[in-house]
Formats: C-alpha cells, structure tokens, sequence
C-alpha cells in the first residue's frame, strides 16, 4: 500500500511539472502555437481536480473549494482563456500535494501489539504440564510460567515467588516483586522465578486484550481539523455565483462573469495553511521532530496540558542509589560494599544499579562475592568478605529471622550482615537533566504540565515536586490514563500527552496531540503518535509548542491576505478593470507571496524569556 501512495505522489510531481512547463511555454509562445500548450495543464491538472468535486457532489452532496475551482475551470475554457484555466488547475494543485505530503504514513502499531500476544500457555493437570494454544486457556486453569516467559494471561499466583517486568502495562520502570495472592497480567514478562498461577480473565477480557481494543478505538474522537477553504467552500461558492452572475446580467458581458468565478478562485487561500504547515514541519524536523501527522501542529497550538509519562520521558529509567543509611554502627562506605558485593553477580536491575553506583562512586570494583544465591521476587543472599550478606525486600530479611529497619517511601534495598541488620539503600529513578527546565518554559508558554505514570504515588510525587509539576496522577494503567485525559478534554482543555512506552499508546492516539519518544521508546508508543521526538531531548518541546502557535499566527495573516485580495480582485473584474488572464496572474502573484511568507516558519526560533 506504501509503495502504491508514493507512486501516486511521484505522478502528481511529474504532472504538475508538465503543467508548469505548458504554462511557460503558452506565456512565452503568444500564440505562435496552432494549439495553446496551456491545455496540458488544464488536462494533468485539472481533470483530477473536476473528477474530486464531480464525487463529491454527486456520492455525498459534499462542497469544498475544488467545486468553485471547477466552475471556474469550465467557464474560461468555454470563452477561450485556456491560459486561465491551466493557471488555476496548476496552483491548486500545488496546494493538494503540499496538503497530501502532510498526512501520515500507514501505522502498524496495532500489528505489532498483536504479536505481543502470548501464542501459548503451560497448563498443569493431574496428568502433568501440556502446552497449549493462549486462546484455549480457561478461567480457573493452572498455569505454570518459566522464567523468561510472557504471562499468557491475567490471573494470581498461587505458589513461587518472582520479579514481573509489568512495563507494557504499567510503564514502572523496575520490575515488580511478585508472590502468592499477587495478581499478574497477560503480556508482561516473568524474569527470575519459576511460578504457577491461576487464571482469572482470559481471552478478550485479558489486559493486553483490552489494551489493543483501546488503541483501536482511542482516536474515534479524535476530530481531523477540516481545511480552511473547504470549511468556507460553501459560502465561497455561493458568493462567488452570486457576484458572477449579478455582474452578468447587469453588464451583459459573460467575460467578466467569468473573470469573476476565475478571480474568487481560493487559490492563496488553499495554499494558506499547507504551505506554512509544511514550512513549520521542516523547522520542527531541524529541532529533531518528525511528525507524522498533517494537522499535528495546528491541534498543539490549541492545547492547555501538557501530560507526562514518567519513566522514559521526565526520566531516564535507569534506577540509581539515592541513600544509603547504615545501621548498628555501620559506616555508609562499607555498608555499600558489602550491598555491592552480594549483588555483584545479579541480573536484577536494581542489583546492577547498586553495583554500578558504587564503583562510580568510589572509583574501585565491588567485592567478590562466594556462594551466591538469588532468592526469586525477595533479593540475593552471598558472602562477601567472609560475612553473611542479605541484600532485598523487607520479606527476605524476615525470612531470616531478622528485623527489617524501616524504610521511606520508595524503593528501597534492606541489607543483613551476619545474621543483624546493617542498613537501608533506597533508589530511585534518575531525572533528566534537562526536565526542570522543559517544565519552566512549558509554564511560561501557559501549558500546565500534568503527571500521568503507572508508578506508585511516593514515586510519582517524589519526580514531580523538584519539577514544578502539581498535578499528579499515580497508579495509572492505561484505561486510567485514558480516563484522565478524557477529563481534562471535556473541560475544554486540550491535551498534548508525551509519552515513550506501550503502556502510553492509547493516551498518545486519544490526546488532542501526541508526542513519543523516539529514541528510547517502544515502535508501538511510536506509531499511536502525531509526532517522534527523535533525539529524546525533551528540552525542544517549548519550541515545537511556539512554533506551533507561530505557524498558525502565519496562517491567520495569509488567510486575511488571500480573502482581501479575493475582494479587491472581485471589484477590479466586476468594473472590467481585469480580464480572465489577469486575474489568474495577480492570482499567481498571491499564492507566491503567500508560500514566501510561509517560508519564513522555516528560521523560526523560540525567544529564550518565551
């Protein structure tokens, strides 16, 4: 289907060439031609333009700009001003390949969270362990789930302990400890511990399920903004009869009827929007924005929110040591060795953040370890040092028969040495060094940020407060994400939602625009937006957001334009002052100097107080 749009594309390029070079050649001939070259433009360009209105008229009683156009078309060739007519085919056409290019290449997002879906499941039963096809599995069925494996569907577990990268579902960076009584979801991974489960929701009830149905309906009402020429199509085309034939029938000469219809023409005004839209793509491309879809930049220009997903987008999601508080006479330095050393051959995220912090830290490698052992969904035990070391959850301390000390809100790594407790790491997600600052100048520019994470609130305020962000929604899966911005929008308050994972996918395709992060966020967060932030640099979303209300500054003015030029036009050819030809060029000089001043998007830069 691609393939067949770009062929299409690279046809209207090479007629509209053709055309263009008619026009040249009828201008430059003065009729040394037995046939006026013009009627090339009039037939690459035109009859695609006669075939448009004709459908629209007669399958949906649908009257847009490309009707007037028409009208106009047929009258100057009727009276021999095929010059006319070509001019006017040509420029419109121009402004429906400008308008063409805007649109957005076909998604595949929903495909490829259908491949997300588990294919089987491991049924256990009094015979044994059989697999099974996903879809066979039944509410009440025992299942076991390998490490490794994707969770076929939703349900609780009923024996073993593990750590469940929920990410798709509920974009926490950190993997989540899971044991019995704890609920797990289809679509998410298990990472350490073998485990059986009892299912509870399965097939199109299941989480993933639902998840792709939302991404299916989320933009239903989503409205595409409607082309200025063609949402006043009607009262252009009504005006300009009206005038056309008023001034037929007082002046009795069909020529300046025709000049008329030729001279109300929206050509400058179909150019209006297209070209400064696509003046203001080039600018967002430098900046390290694609976007992919047409009207993306004319909805942000609107928008009064500004939704955050937390990890990825305001964060790196790359866990680090925050604290590390020793206990029982502990030294800070030594506790952290001893942590770093038991969790030296972990493949926990949070254990290779422990191990990496400390060696940049100090400057010297973690101790080696003896004896590992990984204690799935609880945390490791080794000896490091000749000493006993626990390092993990509160419930692996117990476990031991030891005190857990307490601990704040967060994440947090408890560590026994020898039996005692010896203290507290507590980690969090590392902030992008540049969001404060995107925070700020969204505020100046009169955007309120909003947090939307599937995080736990301690985590969740513990990010927004240093940002400046006030508004914070915690424990969100996507339905809730979904529910919030459906909210913040029927109170009239448009909503950008930036956002990397596939958890965001559906906020991203129901927000009045949406933002991804293109570098470090999932293909299916990537394919539900409008627009790619290419480089992750989120400290260019205040310029995408000024350029967005500058490009529609720029459409006002070549709106205003076109329409005054449109009525000094309409006198000039209703006192004769102008014929056929000349309207069509004093048409040609307004469609110039409208793609001329919507060039200028293209040196457009943010004022740094903005």
């Amino acid at each position: 289907m691609y393939k067949i749009l770009k062929d299409a594309e690279k046809r209207e390029v090479v007629f509209l060439v053709l055309g263009g070079l008619s026009l040249v050649a009828s201008l430059l001939a003065g009729g040394r031609f037995a046939v006026d070259p013009a009627w090339v433009a009039v037939a690459v360009c035109g009859i695609p333009i006669l075939k448009e209105a004709a459908e629209g008229l007669i399958t949906r009683f649908d009257i847009k700009a490309d009707v007037l156009v028409s009208l106009a078309l047929i009258a100057s060739v009727f009276i021999g001003e095929v010059f006319a007519a070509g001019e006017v085919a040509f420029i419109m056409q121009i402004g429906a390949l400008l308008e063409e290019r805007t649109v957005a290449k076909a998604r595949a997002g929903i495909e490829r969270l259908v491949r997300l879906s588990p294919r089987t499941a491991r049924r256990v039963t009094d015979a044994g362990e059989e697999v099974i096809d996903a879809s066979q599995v039944q509410v009440g069925d025992v299942l076991r789930v390998l490490p490794g494996q994707t969770i076929p569907v939703d349900g609780t577990v009923q024996e073993g302990t593990t750590s469940v990268n929920q990410a798709v579902m509920t974009g926490e960076s950190l993997p989540v400890d899971k044991g019995p009584g704890d609920p797990v979801f289809s679509g998410t991974v298990n990472q350490f511990g073998a485990f059986t489960m009892r299912a509870d929701r399965v097939g199109e009830d299941s989480s993933l399920q639902r998840m792709i149905r939302l991404v299916q309906s989320a933009d239903a009402g989503k409205a595409k903004i409607v082309g200025i020429a063609d949402r006043w199509a009607t009262w252009i085309v009504v005006a300009a009869l009206t005038a056309a034939l008023v001034t037929g029938l007082v002046t009795g000469q069909i020529i300046r009827a025709v000049t008329i219809l030729v001279v109300f023409c929206p050509c400058a005004l179909v150019l209006a929007t297209p070209t400064a839209v696509t003046a203001a793509m080039g600018n967002a491309t430098r900046h390290g924005f694609l976007v992919r879809e047409g009207d993306a930049l004319e909805r942000l220009s609107q928008v009064k929110k500004i939704a955050f997903d937390k990890t990825g987008t305001l964060t790196l999601g790359q866990p680090r040591v925050e604290k590390v508080l020793p206990l029982n006479g502990w030294q800070k330095e030594d506790l952290f060795a001893l942590a770093a050393g038991a969790e030296k051959m972990s493949e926990h995220p949070l254990g290779k953040a422990v191990v990496r912090d400390f060696e940049s830290r100090y400057g010297r490698s973690a101790p080696a370890c003896e004896d590992f052992t990984m204690v799935p969904g609880r945390g490791v035990r080794a000896k490091v040092d000749g000493r006993d070391v626990a390092a993990g959850s509160p419930a692996l301390l117990a476990s031991l028969g030891v005190k857990a000390p307490e601990t704040e809100d967060g994440t947090c790594i408890c560590v026994a040495v020898d039996g005692l407790a010896a203290g507290v790491l507590t980690l969090a997600d590392t902030v992008r060094p540049t969001a404060a600052g995107t925070v700020a100048a969204l505020k100046k520019l009169s955007a309120d940020p909003v947090l939307l994470t599937g995080d736990r609130a301690g985590a969740a305020h513990t990010i927004a407060g240093p940002l400046g962000i006030e508004s914070v929604y915690a424990d969100c899966l996507p339905e809730d994400k979904l529910r919030r911005i459906d909210e913040m929008q029927a109170n009239g308050q448009p909503v950008c939602m930036v956002g990397d994972g596939i958890n965001d996918a559906p906020a991203l395709k129901r927000a009045f625009v949406g933002i991804a992060m293109g570098k470090g966020g999932s293909d299916i967060a990537v394919d539900a937006a409008d627009i790619a932030l290419v480089s992750d640099d989120i400290r260019q979303l205040p310029h995408l957001l000024a350029l967005s209300r500058r490009m529609m500054t720029v459409i006002r003015i070549n709106l205003s334009f076109s329409m005054a030029l449109n009525f000094v036009a309409v006198a000039l050819a209703m006192t004769g002052l102008l014929n056929p030809v000349a309207g069509a060029l004093v048409h040609n000089a307004g469609s110039v100097l409208v793609i001329v001043h919507s060039a200028l998007l293209l040196r457009f830069r943010r004022r740094a107080d903005v």
